[in-house]
This record gives C-alpha cells, sequence and structure tokens, in this order.
C-alpha cells in the first residue's frame, strides 16, 4: 500500500478507541469514524511496517446495524460516534472492544478470570452533568458558533442547540449565550494566530439539585479586536455604536476597554438570569463566572476567575453522600452512571472486616470513591494533584460527617514517598493517559493483597496490566460500565490479586 491510495471495503469491526478494521485485497487498514457492516471508500494517509491507516471519503452502504440518528448534526459535529446504532448494540460493541483487549493480555496470565460484562447507563440521553463549549466559526469568517468542533477538525464548530447528550437547560444556555455574542460582533479567539477574546462556555449542572454553573472563558484582550485589527481597528477607533438588540454601547479601546468589558460582561449575566426569570430552566444557577485565560493552549483553565453571580460551586448528591462541585474539580460526567460505576466498585472491594484496614485512593479527584470506603475503612488516604479538588475533597468528607479521610494535593509519583502509613488496599482511578510509568513500581512495592483499578481508557489499562502481571498480579474480575453513551468512550473495572510474592 501507498500512501494515496484508494480502496473500497466493508469495516469488519471496531477496536477502541473508534478504529474501525477495513479489509482490502493488499491487507487491513484502520479507518476512524466508520461502523462495523458500513461499505465505505477510503485513502491511505499512512502506510507504514505494514500497517496502515486511511481516511474516512465516503459511506457508500450505510451498515445494517444502524438505525438512524435523532442528531441532526451526527457525522458533522465531533462530539458522538455511535449515535446512528441501537443503545443494545453500542453496549455490544463496546463491550468486544474491551473484552477483546482484556483478552490480549489476560490469555497470558496463567490462572482464569471472571469477565462480567457490560453495564449500561441508567439514562441514555441528556445524561452529562458537565460540557465544555468552544466559540469559533464553521467557515473561515463565518457566523460566530458556541458548540462543538466538527468532526476531525481543530479549527472549525458547529452549533450544537439540538444535542440528544445534554438536557434542555444546556440548548437554552447555549442559545441565548451564543445569540447573546453574535448581536455584540464580539470576536473569537483564533488559534494560529493567538488573537481574540471569546474562547470557551464551561457549562455544569447537578442530576440531582438542579444547580447550575456557568462560566465563560475569554481572553484579557479586546472583546471586538480594535487593538488588533488594523484598519478596521483605527476606523472603528473613537466611534460608539450600539449592540444590536441590547441597547449596550461599546466604546473604543484604551482607558474605555475595561469598562465597555464589563457593560459586555453585564449584558451576558442579565442574558442568562433572563432565562431563569422566564422560567425557561429547569434548573437554578448557583453561580456565573468569568475566567480569564491568556495560554496558548487550546484547554479551559483560570489565570484569573471573577464571580459575576452566585458563586463559584454547586452541590451534587451521589449514594447518599453530597458533594462540592467546583468550575475545575474532577467529578463523574454522568451521575447516574456514577452511581453504577461505584456500586460496582464497593462490591468488588467487599468486606474490610473489622474496619482495621488502611485504603489509598490515588488520583482521587474530589474525594467520591475515598468517602464511600470511610465508612468501612480505619483510614483512607487520597492524592490528588488539582488542588482544588483537594479542597473540596475535604470539605465534602467534613460536611458528610467522615472523619476519617485525609487527602493529600500533589502528585501520586512524589506523594506517595511522604506517606508513612501502609495500605491494606489501594485503589486506583488515574486519567487517561493512566498510572506513570514511574509510580507504577512504588505502588506494586506496597504488596497489598487487592488493588481496584478503575480506567476511563482501556488501551491504558491493557499498558498498566502488564507491569502488574509480570510482578505477581493477577485479574479475579472485570466488566465496564457506559458511562458515556454515544462516545467512544467507556469506564473498566478490574479487581486485581497478589498472586505470589515479587
Amino acid at each position: 500500500m501507498k500512501k494515496g491510495q484508494e480502496y473500497e471495503g466493508i469495516v469488519e469491526r471496531v477496536d477502541f478507541p473508534g478504529k474501525g478494521i477495513v479489509q482490502t485485497g493488499d491487507g487491513p487498514v484502520t479507518v476512524k469514524h466508520s461502523l462495523p457492516g458500513q461499505k465505505i471508500r477510503l485513502r491511505i494517509s499512512k502506510a507504514r511496517n505494514g500497517k496502515a491507516e486511511g481516511r474516512l471519503l465516503e459511506v457508500l452502504e450505510q451498515s445494517p446495524l444502524e438505525t438512524g440518528s435523532p442528531c441532526s448534526l451526527f457525522s458533522v459535529c465531533g462530539g458522538c460516534t455511535y449515535l446512528s446504532l441501537s443503545y443494545e448494540e453500542q453496549l455490544r460493541l463496546k463491550e468486544a472492544q474491551v473484552k477483546r483487549l482484556l483478552d490480549g493480555v489476560l490469555d497470558g496470565q496463567g490462572v482464569s478470570w471472571a469477565w462480567e460484562g457490560i453495564k449500561a447507563s441508567p439514562a441514555a440521553y441528556e445524561y452529562r452533568n458537565k460540557m465544555e463549549f468552544s466559540f469559533g466559526d464553521r467557515e473561515k469568517d463565518g457566523e460566530l458558533m458556541l458548540g462543538m468542533h466538527s468532526r476531525g477538525s481543530f479549527y472549525d464548530v458547529v452549533s450544537v442547540e439540538d444535542c440528544k447528550l445534554v438536557d434542555e437547560d444546556y440548548r437554552q444556555i447555549l442559545r441565548v449565550v451564543q445569540s447573546y455574542f453574535r448581536s455584540c460582533g464580539a470576536c473569537y479567539f483564533h488559534k494560529l494566530s493567538h488573537l481574540g477574546y471569546l474562547r470557551h462556555l464551561l457549562v455544569r449542572k447537578a442530576s440531582r439539585t438542579g444547580e447550575i454553573l456557568v462560566a465563560l472563558v475569554t481572553t484579557s484582550q479586546d472583546p471586538w479586536g480594535r487593538d488588533m485589527a488594523g484598519d478596521r481597528g483605527q476606523e472603528e477607533d473613537g466611534k460608539v455604536r450600539e449592540m444590536a438588540g441590547n441597547g449596550i454601547p461599546v466604546g473604543t479601546a484604551g482607558k474605555q476597554g475595561a469598562v465597555m468589558e464589563g457593560e459586555l460582561l453585564q449584558g451576558f449575566l442579565d442574558a442568562l438570569l433572563s432565562l431563569e426569570k422566564e422560567g425557561r430552566l429547569l434548573g437554578k444557577y448557583a453561580g456565573i463566572l468569568h475566567i480569564v485565560n491568556d495560554s496558548q493552549a487550546d484547554v479551559v483553565q483560570s489565570d484569573h476567575t471573577d464571580i459575576l453571580y452566585g458563586q463559584d460551586f454547586f452541590y451534587e448528591e451521589l449514594l447518599g453522600l453530597r458533594f462540592q462541585v467546583s468550575t475545575f474539580s474532577f467529578f463523574q460526567t454522568n451521575t447516574q452512571g456514577a452511581e453504577v460505576l461505584y456500586g460496582i466498585a464497593r462490591e468488588y472491594v467487599g468486606d474490610l472486616g473489622e474496619r482495621d484496614k488502611t485504603v489509598y485512593d490515588l488520583y482521587s479527584g474530589t474525594g467520591t470513591i475515598a468517602q464511600l470506603m470511610a465508612p468501612v475503612s480505619r483510614k483512607v488516604i487520597g492524592v490528588e494533584i488539582v488542588e482544588e479538588a483537594v479542597e473540596a475533597a475535604r470539605q465534602n468528607a467534613a460536611e458528610n460527617g467522615l472523619d476519617n479521610c485525609q487527602f493529600l494535593a500533589g502528585d501520586v509519583l512524589k506523594v506517595l514517598d511522604t506517606i508513612e502509613e501502609k495500605p491494606d488496599l489501594i485503589i486506583l482511578d488515574p486519567p487517561r493517559d493512566g498510572i506513570h510509568p514511574k509510580a507504577l513500581p512504588k505502588i506494586i512495592a506496597y504488596g497489598v493483597e487487592q488493588i481496584l483499578y478503575i480506567s476511563c481508557k482501556p488501551t491504558s489499562l491493557i499498558r498498566d496490566l502488564e507491569v502488574f502481571l509480570a510482578r505477581g498480579y493477577k485479574v479475579e474480575r472485570a466488566c465496564c460500565v457506559d458511562q458515556f453513551p454515544w462516545t467512544g468512550n467507556i469506564e473498566t473495572v478490574c479487581l486485581l490479586s497478589r498472586s505470589q510474592v515479587d
């Protein structure tokens, strides 16, 4: 095969994460954004060492598994992968992906293990409790868009006013914010030039309490680009115009810039609050924030945060516990699905005996797992690198009346060297990239009888499992949980036990 060649073929299967396998007369090709059973036309984009990757050019025939999508933007928006399948078929596909990966590494562990299938999300639609929308345009110099990136594009943005992954409150907020900034003429941040103002809109909503946290993320640059727009900036210098439909005067950059940005943000706030005043929201605002982020990287982070309304956190309830969730603290994006996930984790751990065990909860986030383990443990020690999440975990534990939880801020790799108490059980819930290779030997060196590994990326899990197996651990039981319906993501839970002394 050579780069640029075109082929037609049937997608035999889809491996994690969304890699379709197509057999051609010259060998197999991996093609993203394809579904099993589809007949497609592809172009080879990479061919090296006997492996080939292709780009999907056209779906010639739909898969017999496809039943149609409820979303008009499916295949345009990059948010969903399997929305044209039935939910049952999507579950079968994801389970097969994870089982195939685990079989590849566990067939060599020499002992039997229990595969317990896939657990469905209690809600297949409108399940997300967090969304990060991006500002941009769909075509060069096109209308301002607020939504998700187009499939396969780093730059193009499509408005997702009809998104099925979130409830109507998200859609209402997206519509009013997009309309407001379109009418204002504010410019978005361009990723190549690093010029512009509007970056992201972060929306979080508690599924149980209905509280909503909204954060507008911008740069510190002029909202209308007048200090960077050359002739346009000179032409508008000294002018005052009215924002269409809002009646908010827009001044010039320089001395008036900060004042005018304040008026712009006040209009943004008023637009959001009007949804609540008019009874168009099912939930209620806990807080509305303005975050300044001047990083060149396309990430949501804060150089400075102002509270425009309310507070910078809300409360969520999970398995009888109450959690404070802030802007950047980690919390599972599917609350009902998280209850399934953590219920399985608690079942896998089982009875710890006479409450005399010390548990490590590594990569603990806001301390959800730690607090679920606290009632059956002597002490739980959580380690998390995000300081904001650690502070929230401490407050959560205090509010839930749990005095045997200790939360430490820092990198697991370094913090483990500072903890004097040794664990009897270790729970791992690392980020997508898995456990740092240098942290793995430290974790294994404790020699605990059982380790519970919760993974949001099965390929990272497989890489880490190979190390655990080589150092005397075996997998006893495993399953996966569909925390992210219609996307390519899946959670996996593995219970490991020590089979021999290393």
